[in-house]
């Protein structure tokens, strides 16, 4: 280590995770001299296949635990439901980073929008829900359509039901198991937006061009960058994924997914707000799209973060296009491999499922090509 506290190329990155986002951690890290060990629960999973090396284990097998924090200089993770218990033991013995205090903050959605709320970030409107009778209150208070989720675990639309008029309440509270939930009003967006921003062991900030997302059957389907929106509402977003940053002390790469809303006022002149939606502490699937098109990607600027060193520059290209691929959907590699400008990636995932994110193509436009 570095008198600053930058760990020097050689170095070895702990990963928890082995799934496609640690795959790209581990590719971006290479090319800076620096060594990916995956702690993962199977040897062949995706950012394995990759790694300078790999442990496996359950994440409550503190001896394999307790290797691999031997064998690694930094740890970070490729996903946010990591078990506090299992941060708290990698903590004690190597620097983790994001801290564990990002884990605790989004690993529940009520602890998160309490948080986004307590720094004065608008959230949509929402209650702790604990059983059917509390469901029925408060969705006379919050209004339908409304979205009840579970408060830990879900993901790619996993763990939510949508109440409409005339929906069952107890049978959406049974379809989610009874587990501990929050019901969250619904915000008439125009778009679906996120930051992908950066915070640097010295405390400095660096966000990617706001992006916009499109969703089919609640898995995101297609990225566009830079978003449709006015440089004064991109300003306040970035501003709200800073303020997030700071009082996280976080170090690494972060997403804020978030609603555009917009509306006309009665002297007929556009007004746009940005509301947070949830936050995803880790590298995230909106900014695939920088691998290609920004002067750094979000998986070279996690490295960059979380090792001490400056931060690149986030600048964008052009405009870009990142489509996912998923499932049945990466056997077009052949075609997409064949089409000048597509950049291909393909997560090493032996099975394709219905749902399953297989791999990605972004598509780059050059200015002088647009």
């Amino acid at each position: 280590m570095t008198p600053d506290g930058a760990l020097p190329p050689g170095s070895t990155i702990g990963v928890l995770g082995g799934g496609q986002l640690g795959r790209m951690i581990a590719l971006a890290a290479a090319p800076l001299g620096l060594r990916t060990h995956i702690y993962a629960h199977h040897a062949d999973e995706p950012a394995a296949q990759v790694a300078a090396a790999v442990t496996t284990g359950e994440w409550t097998d503190e001896a394999a635990l307790a290797r691999f924090a031997d064998a690694v200089d930094v740890v970070t993770y490729e996903f946010e439901n990591v078990p506090a218990a299992t941060a708290a033991f990698l903590a004690a013995r190597k620097p983790v980073r994001p801290g564990p205090l990002a884990l605790e903050k989004t690993q529940d959605r009520l602890v998160e929008k309490d948080f986004l709320n307590a720094l004065g970030i608008p959230t949509a409107p929402y209650a702790a829900v604990e059983n059917a009778g509390a469901l029925a209150r408060h969705i006379g208070q919050i209004g339908r359509p409304s979205i009840l989720k579970t408060r830990r675990f879900g993901y790619d639309g996993k763990g939510q039901f949508l109440l409409r008029e005339g929906s069952d309440v107890g049978a959406a509270f049974r379809a989610l198991g009874g587990a501990p939930c929050i019901l969250e009003g619904f915000v008439p967006f125009e778009r679906e937006i996120s930051v992908i921003g950066a915070r640097g062991l010295d405390g400095a900030f660096a966000a990617f061009d706001v992006c916009e997302n499109e969703h089919e059957n609640h898995i995101l389907a297609v990225t566009r960058a830079p978003a449709r929106m006015a440089p004064e509402t991109a300003a306040r977003a970035f501003d709200i994924c800073h303020r997030i940053l700071d009082a996280l002390d976080y170090v690494g790469v972060i997403a804020v997914e978030m609603f555009l809303v917009a509306e006309t006022g009665a002297d007929g002149a556009r007004r746009e707000k940005v509301v947070v939606n949830e936050i995803a502490p880790r590298v995230h699937n909106s900014g695939h799209w920088t691998i290609e098109g920004a002067e750094t990607s979000q998986f070279q600027q996690h490295v960059r973060a979380i090792c001490g060193w400056p931060l690149g520059a986030p600048k964008i290209r052009g405009a870009v296009e990142m489509r996912n691929l998923i499932g049945d959907q990466a056997d077009r590699w052949r075609e997409i491999a064949a089409e000048p400008g597509a950049h291909l990636h393909l997560y090493g995932k032996a099975e394709a499922r219905p749902g399953r994110k297989m791999g990605h193509v972004t598509r780059v436009f050059l200015p002088s090509t647009r």
